[in-house]
């Protein structure tokens, strides 16, 4: 307990000396502690203090405008200034995850900020889910691809998500605004009158699976998964990366979908920084 307060209070001064609030310090500690929490109620009242402390750094006067680049979570800005997305995950120890999230927007002369609910296991066809953040597909996000079609912003948004023991999946959702109220899931992914919300890959967890902007050539790029035997197909446990690529190009009001793209096109130069493990 000593050892904890003393770090505690180190990074405490240390933010300050910075110009840092306490609450900033908080925040950074209950995250490193959360990482390094072994039982599921610690993780649980940690995260609930994380909450408490970002809540206060975002509804501060500068929150659109701080630093918040040393927070260890994951967080996404809008190119255009209209939110700031912060996203973290409480792994438990039999494998799943819960998923929380705030986020501040900007709604014309007002600030609005919206606490994010998961309800993964409430969500029985994410593929089509349209929902409001109090029924929300939990990931974390770690890019975001602002497309237009006519006046209309659709904030497309790539994360990870842990799921169980034996599954990983990674997302492509959608955040959009509907009078000035946020919502997740959009039908812009695929060609014809059926179109998906969101695009979910599961995959074996002892494999990886990239899925990144291609900002040279306009697209978003991603392995390929196939199952490890053909009667596996579909099931997310028993997929990986077959080391061909696929994407994903926007045409008018939607993802079009590209299958076997030529990786030679791929832009390598562009760092691609994998999201935290549990």
């Amino acid at each position: 307990m000593l050892r904890t307060a003393t770090l505690f209070c180190a990074i405490v001064l240390a933010s300050l000396a910075r110009g840092q609030s306490s609450d900033h310090a908080k925040a950074i500690s209950a995250l490193e502690a959360l990482k390094k929490a072994t039982r599921d109620p610690q993780r649980d009242s940690l995260s609930a203090g994380i909450k408490k402390e970002l809540r206060v750094l975002l509804e501060a006067d500068d929150a659109f405008t701080a630093d918040l680049n040393d927070l260890p979570m994951s967080r996404v800005d809008a190119p255009d200034g209209k939110f700031r997305l912060l996203t973290w995950n409480v792994g438990y120890n039999d494998g799943s995850c819960r998923f929380e999230g705030l986020l501040l927007v900007q709604d014309k002369r007002r600030r609005v900020l919206y606490e994010l609910r998961d309800m993964t296991e409430r969500i029985t066809n994410p593929s089509s889910a349209i929902s409001a953040p109090d029924n929300w597909y939990g990931a974390l996000y770690y890019t975001v691809i602002p497309v237009k079609n006519g006046g209309k912003v659709w904030y497309t948004l790539l994360g990870w998500k842990g799921y169980s023991k034996v599954e990983t999946r990674k997302v492509m959702e959608v955040l959009s605004f509907k009078g000035g109220t946020p919502q997740f899931g959009a039908p812009v992914f695929g060609e014809g009158k059926v179109r998906h919300a969101r695009e979910v890959f599961g995959f074996n967890f002892e494999t990886s699976m990239s899925l990144k902007w291609e900002a040279a050539n306009q697209r978003i790029v991603l392995d390929h998964l196939s199952p490890m035997k053909p009667e596996f197909a579909g099931q997310g446990a028993f997929m990986g990366p077959d080391l061909s690529y696929d994407a994903y190009t926007w045409q008018k009001d939607h993802w079009a979908f590209q299958r076997d793209i030529d990786a030679r096109q791929m832009d390598q130069n562009k760092p691609w920084h994998k999201p935290p493990k549990e």
